[in-house]
């Protein structure tokens, strides 16, 4: 019989090890984050409870409660009064897109003249009727870190999330941009990046969305200056390529070895645009949410160290994004790992003060037996 060697993830070599960060973190229970927005109203202070008893490491999204008080900044910082009035050690981000110029904001009274992206033919470069940033513009970094900066010392912000760091590839790019101006804009929002962690401080955090080790991606150059990565579509449940999962997951793991904060976003093999799930009721798509749970849960623990947090939901707008349900494994004990992961082909296990964790990447296979 052919006997598969078992490779600890431990094997995987890590990068420097990163500081300490201030958001809180215990293996108590399954690590959780938050990422969401009500463009319409403010959060309910049920939603508020809920967040604040729920969640130590929250974003508040694009457009929270604009439509009410007629900016981000205005919807966001009463957020933030209301969750720290009833959690004061969680901390809150300010979503900020690093690349594409979003309605909504007050700043955006103050962006540069002439700071929109020019294609090399002239014309601008938009995508959801919003402009793309020039990043090779320092008035226009400047006009973001300064944005940044008042985030966190007028409107209560413990840090920035950076959407949209490597949205697009340098391949895509070429299509419409030369390279001397794509390497301008990558060698602007490093510089960017920089200024604003001098601007807030070393004590707030910069939460990137994006995960690469690949010296060449924008990414892993801002992994250098960023307190941690978001990565957002990590699994999706019953949706998945097991080749490019594992690889997904050896990435975050080494990331996450390194002393940086991951984020790992899971779906519940659903999302806001599939529209016949959607119309369904809440009811439903809570049912299927809590079905699904189990496999993206499972590959969430045998990849997360200490400050990983697990975030699922099916959407980050609106009343409706999954955030406010409760899930039973969110409530069981967990404890701390009693080792790295071991992988035996294409199946993983570890095991936890208080649970034991199998996945299988081939076959979709998951189990976590929650010890009591």
């Amino acid at each position: 019989m052919k006997q598969l060697l078992a490779i600890p993830f431990a094997l995987i070599l890590p990068l420097a090890n990163a500081a300490e960060h201030p958001v809180p973190f215990s293996w108590d229970t399954v690590p959780v984050y938050a990422h969401l927005a009500n463009m319409s109203e403010d959060f309910t202070p049920e939603q508020h409870d809920f967040l604040a008893e729920n969640f130590d490491l929250i974003a508040i999204e694009k457009g929270h409660a604009k439509r009410k008080h007629g900016s981000t900044e205005k919807g966001f910082a009463i957020a933030v009064k209301e969750i720290k009035k009833r959690n004061p050690q969680a901390k809150v981000l300010f979503y900020w897109n690093s690349t594409i110029h979003i309605g909504g904001y007050q700043a955006n009274e103050r962006f540069p003249e002439g700071g929109g992206l020019l294609s090399k033919d002239g014309e601008p470069l938009t995508i959801f009727n919003s402009d793309f940033s020039d990043l090779s513009q320092k008035a226009v970094r400047d006009w973001w870190s300064d944005t940044a900066e008042i985030a966190v010392r007028d409107l209560g912000a413990d840090g920035i999330f950076i959407d949209a760091a490597g949205k697009f590839s340098n391949n895509s790019r070429r299509k419409v941009l030369s390279d001397e101006k794509i390497k301008a804009l990558n060698d602007g929002l490093v510089s960017m990046v920089v200024d604003t962690r001098k601007k807030v401080g070393p004590s707030k955090l910069l939460i990137q969305n994006g995960v690469s080790l690949d010296p060449e991606n924008i990414g892993a150059r801002l992994l250098k200056v960023t307190d941690g990565a978001m990565k957002e579509h990590f699994v999706s449940a019953g949706h998945f390529e097991k080749e490019a999962l594992a690889e997904n997951m050896a990435t975050l793991n080494r990331v996450a070895k390194s002393g940086k904060v991951t984020v790992i976003k899971a779906w519940p093999g659903f999302d806001w645009r599939d529209k016949e799930v959607m119309k369904t009721p809440r009811e439903e798509r809570i049912r299927m949410a809590r079905e699904a749970i189990t496999f993206p849960l499972a590959c969430f623990l045998i990849v997360a160290e200490p400050y990983s947090y697990f975030c699922y939901t099916w959407s980050y707008q609106g009343n409706d994004t999954g955030t406010f349900v409760e899930y039973p494994e969110f409530k069981k004990p967990l404890g701390p790992p009693k080792g790295h992961a071991l992988r035996d082909g294409w199946k993983y296990t570890r095991e936890f003060a208080h649970a034991s964790v199998f996945v299988d990447l081939e076959s979709g296979d998951a189990k976590i037996d929650w010890k009591k």
